[in-house]
């Protein structure tokens, strides 16, 4: 596989997306190819069947290769799932010397102190999010690097998942026969895909509403604020129009993409819909105004879930107020008059969001519903992940070179050599799980 192609794998509760991507001349990415699977085995973010979610994501990835036409070795994986909560944690450490500047040795050991946090058994920290920095005493500083201070205090914003959810994944992807080359917090990804800094800045509240799942992400003045997944997602409202009006599984979802609405006066009584029986029974008529108020009555609950957990954020507060409202991503952001239902429960701006913000213009108009935001955020953070290892190599070589100079010329003094970059915490994770995963072998 070429080096600078990244492949995003969004293994979710419906669908599993294997989409190739690269970086085109003008900093954008480039849609390969894509492969997508129906999703056996995962239920509510969590795999639950191995075999299946690993014939799954065969499928969706010979899928992707054939539309690419190259060989896939390398994934970045989407980690979601109800097992993910997160938390606020304030810490901080003393420097013995004050009088010297803060570097990012600092940094790192403030952070793996938070990372000895005691969690509950089973669980395990997936991100260690730095917010702000206090030096001092001083407040709202957010970058202490080459300042003073004795103490060095930060708040961080914690996501904590499941050991064994996280490692199942890892074997899904072994057993399919590829390398695990990341792992990313799929709010996260969602939101890398759709929100623009301006937003971020600003204050946005990210509703990714998935098949089993709705994942929250809250961002303001550019930083991650809060994240929550709710256990709830397109599944439950198929479930209830398969319940409500005795239908099958399958026909339901028919209804609810092809006539479902979120917004039940906007149909008519006498618009109804006839479905075919099964096996030669009489057709079942359905009106739409019916259709629309089961899908309503869920929807208001979802909607309403994920308000109070932007509430307890504090969006009532006027210094937290979340200027950019409400972006809506993730295939059920797709169901008709859903934008209009969560400005009114919410009273927040509110738009549907696509993630065209970084694809190349010529991208194919698919590729850009809000259904694939995921797997796009996934195959940029695969690219970011390539920059970084390149960076890191070209870091390396020049170390090798002042190292070999210095060899040469022994009574020159040895030259202080570069700092070599921090490794983000996802990363370690990865290199966790790959080590775990060798071991179990």
């Amino acid at each position: 596989m070429e080096q600078n192609i990244a492949v995003g794998l969004d293994i979710g509760t419906t669908k599993i997306v294997a989409m190739i991507g690269r970086k085109n001349e003008y900093g954008k990415v480039e849609i390969l190819g894509i492969g997508k699977s129906k999703s056996l085995g995962v239920h509510r973010g969590v795999v639950n069947n191995i075999t299946q979610t690993i014939q799954s994501i065969q499928t969706a990835i010979q899928e992707a290769e054939a539309a690419a036409a190259l060989k896939i070795e390398g994934v970045t994986v989407g980690i979601a799932g109800q097992h993910i909560r997160s938390l606020q944690h304030s810490d901080y450490i003393t420097r013995p010397n004050s009088d010297n500047v803060i570097d990012e040795e600092d940094i790192e050991r403030l952070i793996n102190q938070v990372h000895k946090l005691v969690m509950l058994p089973g669980e395990e920290i997936i991100h260690v999010l730095p917010q702000e920095y206090k030096i001092d005493g001083q407040a709202e500083i957010k970058e202490p690097i080459g300042m003073y201070g004795g103490r060095l205090e930060a708040n961080f914003h914690v996501v904590v998942g499941q050991v064994s959810s996280i490692r199942n994944v890892g074997r899904c992807i072994q057993s399919a026969g590829l390398v695990l080359e990341g792992i990313t917090l799929e709010p996260l990804a969602s939101a890398n895909a759709v929100l623009s800094q301006e937003e971020k800045e600003a204050g946005v509240a990210l509703i990714d509403i998935g098949g089993g799942t709705t994942d929250l992400a809250i961002f303001r003045d550019g930083i991650i604020r809060h994240t929550a997944v709710i256990p709830f997602g397109g599944n439950v409202i198929t479930e209830d129009i398969k319940e409500g009006c005795s239908i099958i599984e399958k026909q339901a979802e028919l209804l609810k993409i092809k006539f479902g609405s979120a917004w039940p006066g906007e149909n008519k009584d006498n618009e109804i819909v006839s479905i075919p029986g099964l096996r030669g029974r009489d057709p079942k008529e359905i009106t739409l105004k019916n259709l629309s108020k089961i899908i309503h009555a869920r929807v208001v609950e979802i909607v309403e879930q994920v308000y109070v957990e932007i509430k307890n954020y504090g969006h009532e507060e006027q210094k937290k107020k979340l200027i950019a409202g409400i972006v809506l991503t993730g295939g059920g952001a797709q169901l008709k008059h859903l934008k209009q239902l969560v400005e009114y429960i919410t009273g927040m701006d509110t738009r549907i969001g696509y993630p065209n913000e970084h694809l190349a213009g010529d991208s194919d108009e698919a590729i850009t519903s809000p259904l694939f935001a995921t797997a796009v955020g996934l195959v940029m953070d695969g690219l970011k992940r390539q920059d970084r290892k390149k960076a890191e190599a070209l870091i390396q070589e020049e170390i090798e070179e002042i190292e070999t100079e210095n060899e040469e010329i022994p009574e020159v003094e040895k030259v202080e050599l570069p700092k070599k970059q921090r490794k983000s915490f996802l990363d370690k994770l990865t290199e966790r799980v790959k080590e775990f995963l060798d071991n179990a072998e």
